[in-house]
């Protein structure tokens, strides 16, 4: 990997900011590449309140949105919140679906197949409707490309209500209401939320008018955190108060559901690492095998014993899960190997039998593997359907869009895409991807670029300086975990390698007279170089482990490079 330093800011802004918080100067230097660089920012960024969010009414249409849901309830119309399968999809429709609920009970929460009916708002979600007497469709975390289908709706006599963060066209649906602060006419001083972000705002606007305490609409912050960390949206304005808030939610007092799902965790505290690793994992599964309505039904109970049998048989479908992308993952490899792709510019595989919930995973596993924009796809009838997944600065979107006379369909953004094409297609596709990628891939984009914020010594750190890291949570986009680099290590007799296979290594770093413990997972077969080595360097972030009432700090080695 490229290791590259993150911009330090003028020395004056780092001063400035050493001086009004009383802080170090790595750790200023920290916060001001994160655009903290006053008193008045860091308070806001390091105690994130409720009540600096934003005016609701500030987004477009949210005042038409709001009167007709007012309009269908007082009538006692059937309403139909139409979701999506993925985290951001499911938690949104059960968010809203909740909060409705404590107003009217023609509420039907409404999630489309994924292999049958495929993302979006389709035509036959409408038809169900139809047969249901919906007069109001709100669709969340999807619909603002739903121009014939909001049309279709509006001839049979249904209303609709679009909420959605994913960029619009130059014109937007017909709808009573679009909620996307992303729209050009959209005044709405933070673009980046997720679709369950939007929905939140929608029931903020509604509590409002309806003169409900707003500040018990922090307990439906945990099914916002949870999709917004899913949805790896930039962690920052609103994003950062809603997900510090939602983690509290989460820690103190989770919803039933969320609580089943995390029984199983161990740590002492829920992070934003858990909902992606533990928690977020376990949600798509259910959309990605099954059906997502089981996660639905799961997020939406309201009391802990109806839990049990749901999250049992997520928990199981998520294992199974696990083994199908392991199973696939290892055949795609093959696959690139026996074709003898290595050395191309980008990867394309494809299997008749792979499992099309689970190819977009596969897609990430495989640039793990080989850096370079990848196509997993998968048959259904005559036709390859697949997920495209790509590497940074390559924008997979434009170039599905270069071969599109090649594809029956295509959409996404640049750096993840879904495509369909018929089979005649498929080998003068691969080779169009394939020139296109050759072509716009610069090499230095075929190596992955770590980005440090900072070069210090081991000595620099000490529990003071990790526990103002500590604070700076919840990490995500926008305000990453800080990595470090430190330069000449030196190693000793205790370094090992660990776990299954001794697939791990353990290391144990010397820096005046201070012993570091640090773990570089997947680096066994170092340890022979690292032991030989006149010393190396390396880039890691800082945790802690507490063992028998110690705190001690462990590096998490990212990259490791030895220097003979």
């Amino acid at each position: 990997m490229r290791w590259e330093p993150r911009p330090i800011p003028n020395d004056e802004a780092i001063k400035l900011l050493q001086s009004q918080i009383g802080i170090s100067r790595n750790t200023s230097i920290i916060l001001a590449q994160r655009g903290i660089n006053n008193y008045h920012s860091a308070k806001s960024f390091f105690r994130p309140k409720f009540n600096n969010l934003h005016d609701p009414f500030l987004m477009k249409d949210m005042k038409s949105a709001t009167d007709r849901i007012k309009e269908a309830i007082n009538n006692k119309e059937k309403i139909l919140i139409y979701g999506d399968y993925d985290v951001d999809g499911v938690a949104s429709t059960a968010l809203l679906t909740n909060f409705l609920r404590q107003r009217t009970n023609n509420i039907f929460p409404y999630i489309p197949d994924r292999e049958t009916e495929g993302y979006g708002v389709s035509v036959n979600g409408i038809k169900k409707a139809i047969k249901k007497q919906v007069s109001l469709i709100i669709s969340i975390d999807c619909g603002i490309k739903a121009f014939k289908e909001v049309e279709y709706a509006k001839t049979n006599n249904i209303d609709f209500i679009i909420c959605d963060h994913h960029l619009p066209e130059s014109e937007i649906p017909n709808a009573i209401a679009v909620l996307d602060p992303k729209r050009v006419d959209c005044k709405y001083p933070f673009k980046e939320l997720c679709g369950c972000g939007i929905g939140f705002k929608l029931i903020q606007a509604l509590s409002l008018e309806w003169g409900m305490d707003t500040q018990k609409l922090i307990n439906y912050l945990d099914l916002v955190s949870l999709a917004t960390v899913a949805d790896q949206v930039p962690l920052y304005d609103e994003n950062r108060i809603i997900t510090y808030l939602g983690l509290e939610q989460i820690n103190k007092k989770p919803r039933p559901g969320i609580k089943a799902l995390l029984s199983d965790f161990k740590g002492d505290e829920i992070s934003t690492s858990t909902l992606v690793f533990k928690l977020s994992p376990k949600v798509n599964a259910a959309g990605r095998m099954k059906h997502a309505t089981l996660a639905l039904e799961l997020l939406m109970c309201e009391k802990l014993e109806h839990t049990v049998n749901l999250s049992e048989q997520i928990s199981s479908i998520n294992i199974e899960r696990r083994e199908e992308d392991k199973k696939t993952t290892e055949e795609a490899l093959i696959q690139i190997k026996q074709k003898e792709e290595e050395s191309f510019s980008s990867t394309l595989v494809h299997n008749d039998n792979w499992h099309p919930g689970i190819i977009g995973i596969v897609a990430s596993r495989l640039i793990e593997k080989y850096y370079r924009p990848t196509i997993v796809l998968t048959k259904k009838g005559e036709y390859y359907i697949g997920s495209a997944r790509s590497i940074n600065g390559f924008d997979i979107y434009k170039a599905l869009k270069k071969c599109s006379n090649l594809l029956e369909q295509f959409g996404g953004h640049k750096y993840a895409a879904g495509l369909k094409l018929h089979e005649s297609k498929l080998k003068l596709f691969r080779s169009e991807f394939e020139k296109f990628s050759n072509k716009n891939i610069s090499e230095k984009q075929k190596t992955k670029t770590l980005i440090y914020d900072l070069e210090i010594s081991l000595s620099d750190l000490n529990l003071k300086f990790f526990k103002i890291i500590e604070q700076m949570e919840p990490f995500g986009p926008n305000n990453l975990k800080p990595i470090f680099c430190s330069r000449n290590c030196v190693t000793t007799s205790q370094t090992r390698t660990v776990g299954n296979d001794n697939k791990h290594l353990q290391l144990f770093i010397k820096s005046k007279n201070k012993i570091y413990k640090g773990i570089a997972f997947g680096r066994g077969d170092l340890l022979n170089k690292i032991n030989e080595s006149k010393g190396f360097d390396i880039l890691y972030s800082v945790e802690k482990n507490t063992w028998n009432g110690n705190i001690e700090l462990q590096l998490i080695i990212m990259d490791l490079k030895l220097n003979n």
